[in-house]
């Protein structure tokens, strides 16, 4: 089970789900609320962005379609909900694939400060707490996205390209809704749904991750932070940390072999 972020779209797996597949595996990418053919059921639904949806997200998937246990993974936003749901349920799951390290965020955090040159790189987030940037996401979707895609993957020639096959599955219509939603809420700007209260509850005491995981570092994400390698003392199960040179943020479509390989030695 295989979650992408934002702003991408399922395209990021294609390249892994055909390996995955040659070797016998059952490969599944969901679009993320807000993404694609996705639709909310009932209009007085918050269109909520925070990482606990995402993850209940996730399993009601795997409820849903009868999968007991699985290995997950993802990047970006994706990577977060495959986290949670190795950390909060890890009887489902068989094994984690992480783009970027633990990547459960501590709503605690959210008034700290990280190095001035990793937050000039997180523009667009305080770009998104403004009525502005809200306005410039729904008439420039296509321009701003584009931009971070390839911003993120400063090494990758195809990013321009490879955007414009994803491009179609922003315009769903509760897009712009989850994302700023997301991030307001990362920022403490906003409330979250009270469905969700309960799980974001259990993130702020930043849960250990128990099952065998696999950490994938971008060696040229052009998102600052720091390195993935950081976060060891949160995963207390089996642990493999690979970082890879002059790949970009949108790890899986940059290295699917690489990324192939991860999932295939958890099964």
């Amino acid at each position: 089970m295989l979650s992408h972020g934002f702003p991408y779209d399922v395209r990021a797996f294609d390249e892994v789900a055909d390996l995955l597949a040659a070797s016998g595996v059952r490969v599944i990418a969901p679009y993320l609320r807000g993404y694609g053919p996705t639709r909310f059921t009932d209009a007085s639904t918050l269109r909520s962005g925070e990482q606990a949806a995402l993850a209940q997200d996730l399993v009601d998937l795997l409820d849903a379609l009868g999968i007991e246990r699985a290995v997950v993974g993802g990047f970006d936003w994706g990577g977060r909900a495959a986290c949670i749901v190795a950390a909060l349920h890890p009887s489902r799951v068989a094994g984690l694939v992480t783009v970027g390290g633990y990547n459960i965020f501590n709503p605690a955090l959210a008034e700290e400060p990280t190095r001035p040159e990793w937050e000039a790189t997180y523009w667009y987030k305080y770009y998104f707490h403004s009525e502005a940037g809200r306005r410039g996401l729904e008439r420039y979707r296509d321009e701003l996205c584009e931009l971070l895609w390839t911003t993120w993957s400063p090494e990758w020639a195809d990013a321009a390209r490879a955007f414009r096959a994803s491009a179609p599955s922003l315009a769903n219509l509760d897009f712009v809704d989850v994302v700023i939603h997301s991030y307001r809420h990362r920022s403490g700007l906003v409330d979250g749904d009270p469905r969700y209260a309960s799980i974001e509850a259990a993130l702020a005491a930043e849960p250990p991750i128990t099952v065998p995981t696999v950490v994938l570092e971008s060696g040229a994400d052009g998102i600052g932070g720091p390195n993935g390698a950081e976060d060891r003392e949160f995963f207390t199960g089996p642990f493999a940390f690979r970082e890879l040179p002059g790949i970009g943020h949108d790890l899986p479509q940059e290295a699917p072999r690489e990324f192939a390989e991860a999932v295939l030695s958890l099964i």
